[in-house]
Protein backbone atom coordinates (compact mmCIF):
# COMPACT_ATOMS: atom_id res chain seq x y z
CA UNK A 1 0.00 0.00 0.00
CA UNK A 2 3.02 1.94 0.06
CA UNK A 3 1.76 4.04 3.60
CA UNK A 4 5.20 3.77 5.04
CA UNK A 5 6.88 5.66 2.23
CA UNK A 6 4.27 8.15 2.24
CA UNK A 7 5.30 11.70 3.22
CA UNK A 8 4.21 12.79 7.10
CA UNK A 9 1.84 15.46 7.28
CA UNK A 10 -0.02 15.85 10.47
CA UNK A 11 -2.80 18.57 8.94
CA UNK A 12 -3.49 16.65 5.83
CA UNK A 13 -3.99 13.79 7.93
CA UNK A 14 -6.85 15.39 10.49
CA UNK A 15 -8.18 17.23 7.54
CA UNK A 16 -8.83 14.09 5.40
CA UNK A 17 -9.80 12.30 8.63
CA UNK A 18 -12.36 15.28 9.31
CA UNK A 19 -14.00 14.64 6.06
CA UNK A 20 -14.46 10.92 6.32
CA UNK A 21 -16.05 11.15 9.92
CA UNK A 22 -17.78 14.23 8.49
CA UNK A 23 -19.27 12.38 5.78
CA UNK A 24 -19.87 9.13 7.25
CA UNK A 25 -21.95 11.17 10.13
CA UNK A 26 -24.28 12.21 7.18
CA UNK A 27 -24.88 8.62 6.03
CA UNK A 28 -27.45 7.51 8.42
CA UNK A 29 -29.71 10.17 8.08
CA UNK A 30 -28.97 10.07 3.89
CA UNK A 31 -30.01 6.35 3.97
CA UNK A 32 -33.11 7.40 6.13
CA UNK A 33 -34.35 10.05 4.17
CA UNK A 34 -33.75 8.09 0.69
CA UNK A 35 -35.60 5.34 1.51
CA UNK A 36 -38.29 7.64 1.87
CA UNK A 37 -38.15 8.15 -2.00
CA UNK A 38 -37.02 4.12 -3.31
CA UNK A 39 -36.45 0.80 -1.75
CA UNK A 40 -33.32 -0.43 -0.48
CA UNK A 41 -32.34 -2.34 -3.34
CA UNK A 42 -32.45 0.43 -6.05
CA UNK A 43 -30.46 2.46 -3.13
CA UNK A 44 -27.50 -0.12 -3.42
CA UNK A 45 -27.56 -0.14 -7.32
CA UNK A 46 -27.56 3.79 -7.80
CA UNK A 47 -25.22 4.02 -4.99
CA UNK A 48 -22.95 0.99 -6.08
CA UNK A 49 -22.93 2.16 -9.79
CA UNK A 50 -21.50 5.94 -8.45
CA UNK A 51 -19.17 4.22 -6.46
CA UNK A 52 -17.69 2.36 -9.23
CA UNK A 53 -17.44 5.58 -11.66
CA UNK A 54 -15.83 7.51 -8.41
CA UNK A 55 -13.15 5.00 -7.79
CA UNK A 56 -12.25 4.57 -11.57
CA UNK A 57 -11.68 8.20 -11.58
CA UNK A 58 -9.93 8.37 -8.25
CA UNK A 59 -7.49 5.27 -9.97
CA UNK A 60 -7.50 7.34 -12.94
CA UNK A 61 -6.31 10.46 -11.17
CA UNK A 62 -3.41 8.65 -9.11
CA UNK A 63 -2.35 7.26 -12.30
CA UNK A 64 -2.82 3.25 -10.77
CA UNK A 65 -5.10 1.78 -13.57
CA UNK A 66 -2.38 -0.06 -14.84
CA UNK A 67 -2.29 -1.92 -11.45
CA UNK A 68 -5.96 -3.37 -12.54
CA UNK A 69 -4.05 -5.28 -15.49
CA UNK A 70 -1.55 -6.97 -13.00
CA UNK A 71 -4.36 -8.31 -11.57
CA UNK A 72 -4.43 -12.41 -11.43
CA UNK A 73 -7.31 -14.62 -11.84
CA UNK A 74 -7.13 -15.55 -8.41
CA UNK A 75 -6.99 -11.84 -7.31
CA UNK A 76 -10.20 -11.10 -9.36
CA UNK A 77 -11.83 -13.92 -7.68
CA UNK A 78 -11.39 -12.55 -4.06
CA UNK A 79 -12.43 -9.46 -5.15
CA UNK A 80 -16.04 -11.27 -6.35
CA UNK A 81 -16.14 -12.73 -2.82
CA UNK A 82 -15.19 -9.43 -1.35
CA UNK A 83 -18.09 -7.62 -3.47
CA UNK A 84 -20.58 -10.08 -2.69
CA UNK A 85 -19.50 -9.35 1.35
CA UNK A 86 -19.06 -5.67 0.93
CA UNK A 87 -21.01 -3.54 -0.66
CA UNK A 88 -23.50 -6.50 -1.61
CA UNK A 89 -24.60 -8.45 1.47
CA UNK A 90 -23.42 -5.80 3.82
CA UNK A 91 -25.62 -2.63 2.27
CA UNK A 92 -28.72 -5.02 1.51
CA UNK A 93 -28.72 -6.08 5.18
CA UNK A 94 -27.95 -2.82 6.14
CA UNK A 95 -30.15 -0.37 4.49
CA UNK A 96 -33.19 -3.20 4.94
CA UNK A 97 -32.82 -2.43 8.66
CA UNK A 98 -32.67 1.32 8.21
CA UNK A 99 -36.43 0.63 6.84
CA UNK A 100 -37.11 -0.84 9.45
CA UNK A 101 -35.83 0.73 12.43
CA UNK A 102 -35.16 4.46 13.26
CA UNK A 103 -31.62 5.74 12.16
CA UNK A 104 -30.82 6.03 15.65
CA UNK A 105 -31.30 2.88 16.28
CA UNK A 106 -29.81 1.34 13.32
CA UNK A 107 -27.03 3.49 13.29
CA UNK A 108 -25.06 2.42 16.22
CA UNK A 109 -26.37 -0.62 16.47
CA UNK A 110 -24.70 -1.38 12.93
CA UNK A 111 -21.50 0.92 14.39
CA UNK A 112 -21.00 -2.52 16.98
CA UNK A 113 -18.66 -4.41 13.83
CA UNK A 114 -15.55 -4.10 16.00
CA UNK A 115 -16.93 -6.14 18.82
CA UNK A 116 -18.01 -8.79 16.56
CA UNK A 117 -14.12 -8.41 15.07
CA UNK A 118 -13.03 -9.63 18.52
CA UNK A 119 -15.99 -12.57 18.29
CA UNK A 120 -15.40 -13.34 15.23
CA UNK A 121 -11.01 -13.83 15.53
CA UNK A 122 -11.36 -16.25 17.80
CA UNK A 123 -12.59 -18.96 15.54
CA UNK A 124 -11.62 -17.44 12.10
CA UNK A 125 -7.58 -16.03 13.37
CA UNK A 126 -7.21 -18.90 16.32
CA UNK A 127 -6.83 -15.97 18.55
CA UNK A 128 -7.61 -16.10 22.25
CA UNK A 129 -10.03 -13.88 24.05
CA UNK A 130 -9.40 -12.35 28.04
CA UNK A 131 -11.79 -12.53 30.75
CA UNK A 132 -10.95 -9.20 30.61
CA UNK A 133 -12.18 -9.22 26.96
CA UNK A 134 -15.36 -10.64 27.70
CA UNK A 135 -15.77 -7.74 30.35
CA UNK A 136 -15.65 -5.13 27.83
CA UNK A 137 -18.10 -7.23 25.06
CA UNK A 138 -20.78 -7.44 27.92
CA UNK A 139 -20.46 -3.68 28.28
CA UNK A 140 -20.77 -3.56 24.79
CA UNK A 141 -23.87 -6.04 24.43
CA UNK A 142 -25.31 -3.97 27.29
CA UNK A 143 -25.72 -1.16 25.09
CA UNK A 144 -26.88 -2.97 22.29
CA UNK A 145 -29.98 -3.54 24.51
CA UNK A 146 -30.37 -0.41 25.96
CA UNK A 147 -30.84 0.62 22.67
CA UNK A 148 -32.62 -1.91 20.97
CA UNK A 149 -35.26 -1.06 23.55
CA UNK A 150 -36.44 2.13 21.71
CA UNK A 151 -36.50 4.42 24.88
CA UNK A 152 -38.10 1.70 26.82
CA UNK A 153 -35.45 -0.74 28.90
CA UNK A 154 -37.63 -1.74 31.60
CA UNK A 155 -40.32 -3.54 29.05
CA UNK A 156 -37.07 -5.93 28.80
CA UNK A 157 -37.80 -6.77 25.35
CA UNK A 158 -36.31 -5.69 21.70
CA UNK A 159 -38.40 -3.16 20.15
CA UNK A 160 -38.06 -4.27 16.57
CA UNK A 161 -36.20 -7.98 17.02
CA UNK A 162 -35.86 -8.45 12.87
CA UNK A 163 -34.46 -4.87 12.22
CA UNK A 164 -32.63 -5.07 15.45
CA UNK A 165 -30.95 -8.36 14.30
CA UNK A 166 -30.26 -7.08 10.56
CA UNK A 167 -28.61 -4.25 11.88
CA UNK A 168 -26.00 -6.45 14.27
CA UNK A 169 -26.13 -8.72 11.10
CA UNK A 170 -24.29 -6.07 9.27
CA UNK A 171 -21.68 -5.70 11.53
CA UNK A 172 -20.79 -9.12 11.37
CA UNK A 173 -20.53 -9.17 7.35
CA UNK A 174 -18.39 -5.91 7.74
CA UNK A 175 -16.34 -7.48 10.55
CA UNK A 176 -16.28 -10.87 7.96
CA UNK A 177 -14.93 -8.14 5.53
CA UNK A 178 -12.03 -6.91 7.17
CA UNK A 179 -10.89 -9.78 8.39
CA UNK A 180 -10.81 -11.04 4.71
CA UNK A 181 -9.73 -7.58 3.35
CA UNK A 182 -6.79 -6.86 5.53
CA UNK A 183 -5.14 -10.36 4.53
CA UNK A 184 -5.32 -9.12 0.98
CA UNK A 185 -2.09 -6.84 0.48
CA UNK A 186 -3.05 -5.53 -2.81
CA UNK A 187 -3.38 -1.89 -3.43
CA UNK A 188 -6.23 -0.49 -1.50
CA UNK A 189 -8.21 1.72 -3.92
CA UNK A 190 -7.78 -1.01 -6.20
CA UNK A 191 -9.20 -3.85 -4.19
CA UNK A 192 -12.67 -1.18 -3.48
CA UNK A 193 -12.98 -0.91 -7.12
CA UNK A 194 -12.89 -4.10 -8.41
CA UNK A 195 -15.32 -5.10 -5.14
CA UNK A 196 -17.74 -2.23 -6.22
CA UNK A 197 -17.46 -3.50 -9.69
CA UNK A 198 -18.18 -6.63 -9.19
CA UNK A 199 -20.88 -5.80 -6.58
CA UNK A 200 -22.94 -4.27 -8.76
CA UNK A 201 -22.76 -6.96 -11.00
CA UNK A 202 -24.48 -9.32 -8.26
CA UNK A 203 -27.15 -5.99 -7.65
CA UNK A 204 -27.93 -5.34 -11.26
CA UNK A 205 -28.75 -9.31 -11.52
CA UNK A 206 -31.50 -8.55 -8.35
CA UNK A 207 -32.99 -5.59 -10.31
CA UNK A 208 -33.39 -7.69 -13.07
CA UNK A 209 -35.23 -10.20 -10.89
CA UNK A 210 -37.18 -8.43 -8.75
CA UNK A 211 -40.03 -6.53 -10.79
CA UNK A 212 -40.89 -2.89 -9.94
CA UNK A 213 -37.17 -2.23 -9.33
CA UNK A 214 -36.84 0.12 -11.64
CA UNK A 215 -39.14 3.10 -11.06
CA UNK A 216 -37.20 5.58 -9.23
CA UNK A 217 -37.43 9.58 -8.24
CA UNK A 218 -35.15 12.11 -9.00
CA UNK A 219 -34.41 12.67 -5.08
CA UNK A 220 -33.89 9.19 -4.68
CA UNK A 221 -31.35 9.30 -7.49
CA UNK A 222 -30.04 12.23 -6.02
CA UNK A 223 -30.03 10.34 -2.39
CA UNK A 224 -27.93 7.03 -3.87
CA UNK A 225 -25.43 8.67 -5.42
CA UNK A 226 -25.21 11.09 -2.54
CA UNK A 227 -24.66 7.62 -0.50
CA UNK A 228 -22.60 6.10 -3.78
CA UNK A 229 -20.39 9.28 -2.96
CA UNK A 230 -19.80 10.20 0.26
CA UNK A 231 -20.68 6.89 2.09
CA UNK A 232 -19.12 4.26 -0.25
CA UNK A 233 -16.68 5.85 -2.79
CA UNK A 234 -14.51 9.28 -2.29
CA UNK A 235 -15.13 8.70 1.47
CA UNK A 236 -12.84 5.63 1.94
CA UNK A 237 -10.48 7.06 -0.11
CA UNK A 238 -9.92 10.20 2.14
CA UNK A 239 -9.45 7.20 5.40
CA UNK A 240 -6.95 5.93 3.33
CA UNK A 241 -5.19 9.68 2.72
CA UNK A 242 -5.88 10.59 6.27
CA UNK A 243 -3.79 7.28 7.60
CA UNK A 244 -0.81 7.44 4.95
CA UNK A 245 -0.63 11.20 6.08
CA UNK A 246 -0.48 10.42 9.91
CA UNK A 247 2.37 10.28 12.57
CA UNK A 248 0.15 8.19 14.65
CA UNK A 249 -2.47 6.09 13.33
CA UNK A 250 -4.10 5.44 16.18
CA UNK A 251 -4.88 9.17 16.77
CA UNK A 252 -6.52 9.23 13.70
CA UNK A 253 -8.22 6.16 14.00
CA UNK A 254 -9.68 7.48 16.98
CA UNK A 255 -11.40 9.96 15.76
CA UNK A 256 -13.69 7.40 14.08
CA UNK A 257 -16.00 7.45 17.71
CA UNK A 258 -17.02 10.74 16.90
CA UNK A 259 -18.86 9.59 14.13
CA UNK A 260 -22.17 7.91 15.64
CA UNK A 261 -21.94 10.43 18.33
CA UNK A 262 -21.97 13.51 15.10
CA UNK A 263 -24.23 11.31 12.89
CA UNK A 264 -27.15 10.84 16.20
CA UNK A 265 -27.34 15.17 16.26
CA UNK A 266 -27.43 15.03 12.22
CA UNK A 267 -30.56 12.44 12.64
CA UNK A 268 -32.24 15.09 15.08
CA UNK A 269 -31.87 18.17 12.68
CA UNK A 270 -32.11 16.24 9.16
CA UNK A 271 -34.61 13.51 9.83
CA UNK A 272 -36.64 14.71 12.93
CA UNK A 273 -36.07 12.28 15.16
CA UNK A 274 -36.82 12.90 18.97
CA UNK A 275 -33.10 10.90 20.35
CA UNK A 276 -34.16 9.21 23.07
CA UNK A 277 -32.00 8.68 26.26
CA UNK A 278 -31.24 4.94 26.17
CA UNK A 279 -29.60 5.82 22.44
CA UNK A 280 -27.34 8.19 23.63
CA UNK A 281 -26.47 5.50 27.04
CA UNK A 282 -26.32 2.99 24.48
CA UNK A 283 -24.10 4.41 22.04
CA UNK A 284 -21.65 5.30 25.17
CA UNK A 285 -21.84 2.05 25.99
CA UNK A 286 -20.81 0.36 23.08
CA UNK A 287 -17.80 2.77 22.44
CA UNK A 288 -16.72 2.44 25.68
CA UNK A 289 -16.53 -1.69 25.47
CA UNK A 290 -14.77 -1.53 22.21
CA UNK A 291 -12.08 1.23 23.56
CA UNK A 292 -11.52 -0.60 26.32
CA UNK A 293 -11.12 -3.51 24.21
CA UNK A 294 -8.64 -1.89 22.09
CA UNK A 295 -6.53 -1.08 25.64
CA UNK A 296 -6.77 -5.05 26.38
CA UNK A 297 -5.56 -6.17 22.96
CA UNK A 298 -2.21 -3.98 23.62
Amino acid sequence: MGQNNHPKDPTRAYLYAGLAVLFWSTAASAFKLTLDQINFIQILFIATLTSCMALFLVLLFQGKLHLLRGTTRKEYLHSAALGLLNPFIYYLILLKAYSLLPAQVAQPLNFTWPIMLVILSVPLLKQTISLFSIGTLLISFAGVYLISSQGDPFAFRIADPLGVSLALGSSVVWALFWIYNVRDKRNEVVKLFLSFLFALIFVSIVMVLLPGSGIVSWYGIAGGVYIGLFEMGFTFVFWLKALQYAVSTDRISNMIYITPFFSLLLISILVGERIHLTTVGGLALIVTGIVLQKFAAK
